[in-house]
């Protein structure tokens, strides 16, 4: 049976521009054009070239997109102008790519009151802008602003606006729900109902995620007819963001009720790629990842239930949907008070510990994560400190950072200032070290690092080291209430881990979390131990 193909278009450098506090430099969308390429996306829009002096600079040297059809943005002509004359297309014309995406009005609701113009000026500006970037060797994509809006309200209209692209020869007519508004049976409805006049070969849709639906509805419309879908990385866009294509991707991959019956010029083998490039995204723009996203999300594989894991060993079916690595990920089992000794012995597996199930160790392990967490522990995000705790009591873990005593000093003038000593007891000696910072966690994290020069033997090795996160929650209230801390760090590696500590006292709490963060990087490292005498 002959499958109909499915393209993908990515507009990630320029409609999740338009997210608030996303703002992309040339070098961004340059990395992020070369990972959408490699994996194979059909086409990336680059941005608007001649609406801000960073798209016009990107179109005048665009990336190597080999694999993708790179492709410019921008409006219909404006009233009272030929397409010849208007200096908006005439930056698209000249931009460097082989084709262009054109947004037009199709409610007529906005032809009247963002436009100010009768329907039919509205429809010779379609047409004349269709023909014009034909004319001039352009693969030409009609982005159908406010469609379903527009169709619901005037259906003749919104699909002569359709007509009067596809009859120009536009390969793509899109349609777009942009305020995200209409819902999956909507869609099926009205593109079943548009494919009878516009060709689903031709016809893209464009969804926008207001309610939630962005992902189901850019399915829906593949199933009655559409066959280009148009989304970001990540979801990213304005407002609620738009169809997330690392879910859409594997979705039409390898899920068999469309790769039965679609295929995608994205091979198998660079689905692999998918939680890399969704990481890289968070990474340019300095954000922390979502871990619930599906797929390519850190929770995504993610099993907490002993039960659960015990399922999942035996059959991963059981409660995965896809093999992780498919798309990248991978399998990670929660360490908490729901945990039985699968999860123990999962999470031993993953770390490369080779131990016998019927081991008393394991039982010792599980058993202090019980009672730590009892006191207020939480293992559930801080693999970093269980994997300590875990490779301690099977005594893989030699003693690093030794710690003789701290102090912390809050104090007023005419600022705050806050000020910080730690004793460490390194091979025998005392080194006392010493800083300053805005915070007591500040303070303390400057005095064992920036002091570090004095213990040649650990220094280097947190050279790279980066504080991420900082969270503080308390477990119950009162003024002596207990305080839970947890640390993201990172280095070089790009790789995050992330530490627990709890006490009563929140600079106590803390100290606890970054010490456990610089033990652990000492432990990746193999940094040799302290030799103190016992």
């Amino acid at each position: 049976m002959t499958k109909d193909k499915i393209y993908i278009f990515d507009t990630t450098l320029r409609d999740g521009a338009q997210t608030e506090g996303v703002d992309f430099s040339i070098e961004d969308k340059n990395k992020i054009a070369k990972v959408l390429s490699n994996i194979g996306v059909d086409y990336i829009e680059g941005g608007w070239p001649g609406a801000n002096p960073i798209d016009t600079k990107f179109f005048s040297n665009p990336p190597d997109t080999q694999n993708s059809i790179f492709t410019a943005f921008g409006m219909t002509k404006k009233t009272g102008r030929s397409a010849d004359n208007d200096p908006s297309l005439a930056s698209i014309i000249n931009a460097n790519s082989p084709a262009v995406c054109i947004v037009g009005k199709t409610w007529d609701f906005h032809v009247k009151v963002a436009l100010g113009i009768e329907n039919k000026e509205n429809l010779k500006n379609i047409k004349e802008t269709a023909e014009h970037f034909i004319k001039n060797k352009k693969e030409f994509l009609f982005d159908a602003e406010h469609f379903f809006d527009g169709y619901k309200a005037n259906p003749n209209y919104a699909l002569d606006c359709l007509k009067q692209a596809y009859d120009a020869g536009a390969r793509w007519v899109v349609l777009c729900d942009t305020n995200g508004g209409t819902l999956p049976n909507e869609i099926r409805e009205i593109v079943t109902k548009v494919s009878k006049s516009i060709p689903g070969k031709n016809l893209g849709i464009h969804a926008h995620n207001d309610t939630e639906n962005a992902v189901a509805n850019s399915l829906a419309a593949v199933e009655c007819g559409a066959r280009q879908i148009q989304g970001t990385i990540n979801g990213l866009g304005e407002r609620c963001g738009n169809a997330n294509l690392m879910s859409i991707i594997p979705t039409l991959s390898l899920k068999r009720s469309f790769s039965d019956k679609f295929d995608i010029n994205i091979k198998r083998e660079k689905l692999n790629s998918l939680t890399e490039c969704s990481r890289l995204l968070d990474e340019l723009l300095n954000r922390k990842p979502n871990k619930n996203l599906p797929y390519v999300g850190a929770s995504a594989f993610s099993h907490k239930g002993g039960l659960h894991v015990s399922a999942v060993k035996k059959d991963p079916k059981t409660y995965e949907h896809i093999d992780p690595k498919t798309v990248g990920n991978h399998r990670n089992i929660i360490i908490s008070n729901q945990a039985g000794r699968s999860n123990i012995l999962s999470r031993l597996e993953a770390y490369g510990v080779k131990i016998n199930s019927k081991d008393t160790k394991v039982q010792k392990i599980l058993d202090k994560v019980k009672e730590r967490e009892f006191s207020g522990y939480s293992y559930d995000g801080a693999d970093a400190s269980f994997e300590l705790l875990a490779n301690r009591l099977l005594g893989k873990v030699p003693e690093y950072l030794k710690v003789e005593s701290y102090d912390v000093n809050v104090s007023k003038s005419k600022k705050i200032s806050t000020k910080a000593n730690v004793v460490f007891l390194i091979d025998g000696k005392k080194i006392k070290c010493s800083g300053e910072g805005n915070g007591p966690v500040n303070a303390l994290d400057n005095a064992i690092r920036s002091n570090f020069k004095k213990v040649e033997k650990y220094y280097n090795y947190f050279s790279d080291l980066k504080l991420l996160d900082y969270k503080v929650r308390i477990l119950n209230t009162g003024t002596e209430a207990t305080t839970r801390v947890l640390i993201e760090s990172t280095d070089k590696t790009g790789k995050s881990w992330f530490t627990v500590g709890v006490s009563p006292n929140i600079i106590e709490a803390s100290f606890k979390a970054l010490i456990d963060s610089l033990d652990y990087k000492l432990y990746k490292e193999k940094a040799p131990a302290n030799l103190n005498e016992k």
